[in-house]
């Protein structure tokens, strides 16, 4: 069968997708060069690499590295153990099974930012969220969780976001094995 079909077929959508990567990229490279100022849009001043120099040379660059290379090491530990866990949990089989997955699989499908209003208001805040409920209940003094541990707050909103698709690919990893075990290996010579 000719090649050329299926790849002609296939162009619109690579193209599609090769644009839709490739303009903001030139787009990002672009404004990067330039002094842009929100007060003046009109006014593009080439700066070339000045710009990534103020950045470098900033004092607070280094800790904006730091706090980045924690709040990624974080998420990614969190998500791959307990999605891990998670995965082999709801992998045998019981009643509600499928019940069970989509509730698990839900807080994925919330967005980014209704994420983080619902974590800052519902969950953190020291008035009236349930963590501050919670901490009264048993007595304690409520945390304000955004204004004395910031970082860890991030993390455990950006983790919660992303525990879902870190088990819903676990799961999806699970699923042949379960496959080839029930199934006869057929092998033949054609």
């Amino acid at each position: 069968m000719s090649r050329v079909l299926p790849r002609s077929l296939m162009a619109p959508a690579v193209v599609s997708l090769f644009l839709w990567m490739i303009v903001p990229l030139c787009m990002t490279l672009y404004f990067s060069m330039v002094h842009y100022n929100l007060m003046q849009p009109g006014e593009h001043t080439f700066a070339g690499l000045e710009n990534f120099r103020y950045f470098v040379t900033d004092p607070d660059f280094g800790a904006s590295i730091l706090n980045t290379i924690w709040l990624l090491g974080a998420v990614i530990l969190i998500t791959v153990v307990l999605g891990v866990l998670l995965a082999l949990l709801v992998n045998a089989p019981f009643p509600g099974r499928a019940v069970v997955r989509l509730l698990l699989i839900s807080p994925f499908f919330v967005m980014p930012t209704a994420n983080a209003l619902l974590w800052k208001h519902m969950m953190m805040n020291p008035i009236y969220g349930i963590f501050a409920q919670v901490s009264e209940a048993f007595g304690l003094v409520p945390i304000d969780w955004l204004s004395d541990y910031p970082l860890l707050s991030v993390i455990i909103m950006v983790a919660w976001q992303w525990l879902p698709f870190a088990c819903l690919i676990f799961i999806t990893s699970l699923r042949p094995l379960a496959w080839m075990a029930r199934t006869p290996c057929n092998v033949s010579g054609s």
